[in-house]
C-alpha cells in the first residue's frame, strides 16, 4: 500500500472513533502538548507502506498533531545528507509541524566496557547531533547500554554521556537518555548517571513502559516463536516521579486498552497526576506499540486517552 492509499484509509476509520475524539473548545486546555513518535508507525515504515518523508504531513492531516519525534533507523544513511535533510525540513515547514527530536538507536554502547567502542559509539552519535540541529531539534535521545556491571556500565556512560554533551553544547542540542532496558529501566541508577555528568543538557526522557530490569530467558513454543516476558520490573510511577526533574520530553507507551479506552498497562490518571505536580508542561508523545489494534487505531485511542485524562487530573 503506498502513502496516499495509507492516509485514505486512515481518514475512512476515523468515523469509528471521531464521536470520542472531538474537543470541545470551550473545555479547559491541556497541561501538556501533545506529540506523536514516528516509533507508532514502525510497522508501516518498514514495510514501506509509508515513507520517512510522509511522517509531518500524517502527524498533522490523520492526527492533528503539530509536534514529531524521529527515529534514526527510519532514515539511517541520511544524518550526512544535507539534500534529503532539507527535504524533511520543508515538509515540516509545509505542514507548520515541529522537529522535536530524534531518537538514536544502533550507533554503539555509550556505557560499553571496551573504550575504543566506546569512543566510536560517542563519533557515531555526534552526525545526529548535527542532523537534529539542522532540522530545529531541541534533543536526541540515547542510550545508557553497556555489558558490564552496574557501577562500571554507570561510570563508562557517565563519561560518554558528558563528552557527548559537550560536544552538542555548541549546537543548542540536549542530549536525552530513556529507560529503555536493561540497568537504563532502573531508574534510580539512570538518574545517578545523569547527575554525575554535571551537565545542564544531559536529561531524560520518561517512557511510561520500558521498566523492565531483568527479562525472563526466551523459551521456544510449540510453534516455534520465542517467547520471554518480564521477570523484574521498576515501579513504574515511581521511575517516571524521580526521572521528572530531568525530563525534557515524555512517552505516552501505550499497548492494550479496556473497554473504557483507558490502558491496560499503566493508569493514565495516576501516571499524568505525578508529570502535572512536577510543574511539567512540555511535550508528552504517543508511542502506541500494540498489535490488537492497527497502528492508526492504536494512535487515536492514545490521543483520545491523553486527552481525558489530562483534563481529569
Amino acid at each position: 500500500m503506498l502513502r496516499r492509499e495509507f492516509l485514505k484509509s486512515s481518514a475512512l476509520s476515523l468515523p469509528l472513533f471521531t464521536c470520542n475524539n472531538i474537543v470541545d473548545s470551550k473545555e479547559e486546555k491541556l497541561f501538556f502538548e501533545i506529540g506523536l513518535a514516528q516509533w507508532s508507525l514502525n510497522r508501516a515504515l518498514k514495510s514501506g507502506q509509508i515513507d520517512n518523508l510522509d511522517f509531518v504531513q500524517i502527524a498533522k492531516e490523520t492526527y492533528n498533531i503539530n509536534v514529531v519525534e524521529y527515529v534514526n533507523q527510519f532514515f539511517f544513511d541520511k544524518a550526512n545528507d544535507k539534500n534529503y535533510l532539507s527535504e524533511m525540513m520543508t515538509r515540516s515547514n509545509d505542514y507548520g509541524v515541529i522537529n522535536y527530536l530524534i531518537m538514536i538507536d544502533d550507533e554503539g554502547y555509550l556505557g560499553d566496557s571496551d573504550k575504543n567502542k566506546r569512543i566510536k559509539a560517542i563519533e557515531n552519535h555526534k552526525k545526529w547531533v548535527e542532523a537534529a540541529k539542522f532540522l530545529g531539534c531541541e534533543h536526541i535521545r540515547v542510550n545508557a547500554h553497556g555489558t558490564a556491571s552496574s557501577e562500571e556500565v554507570s561510570s563508562f556512560a557517565t563519561e560518554s554521556l558528558s563528552q557527548l554533551g559537550e560536544f552538542a553544547k555548541s549546537f543548542g542540542i540536549n542530549i536525552i537518555v530513556e529507560n529503555h532496558g536493561g540497568y537504563s529501566s532502573n531508574a534510580k541508577w539512570l538518574v545517578n548517571v545523569i547527575e554525575n555528568t554535571g551537565m545542564d543538557n544531559v536529561g531524560t526522557l520518561p517512557d511510561f513502559g520500558n521498566f523492565c530490569i531483568r527479562s525472563k530467558p526466551a523459551e521456544l513454543t510449540d510453534w516455534g516463536s520465542s517467547v520471554g516476558g518480564c521477570a523484574e520490573e521498576y515501579d513504574k510511577y515511581l521511575g517516571v516521579k524521580e526521572m521528572m526533574p530531568y525530563a525534557r520530553s515524555v512517552s505516552a507507551k501505550t499497548h492494550n486498552f479496556d473497554s473504557n479506552g483507558n490502558s491496560v498497562e499503566t493508569d493514565y490518571y495516576k501516571m499524568l497526576k505525578i508529570i502535572k505536580d512536577f510543574g511539567y508542561k512540555g511535550y508528552i508523545s504517543i508511542e502506541y506499540e500494540g498489535e490488537e489494534y492497527s497502528e492508526h487505531e492504536g494512535i487515536l485511542l492514545t490521543k483520545q486517552l491523553l486527552e481525558k485524562a489530562g483534563r481529569n487530573v
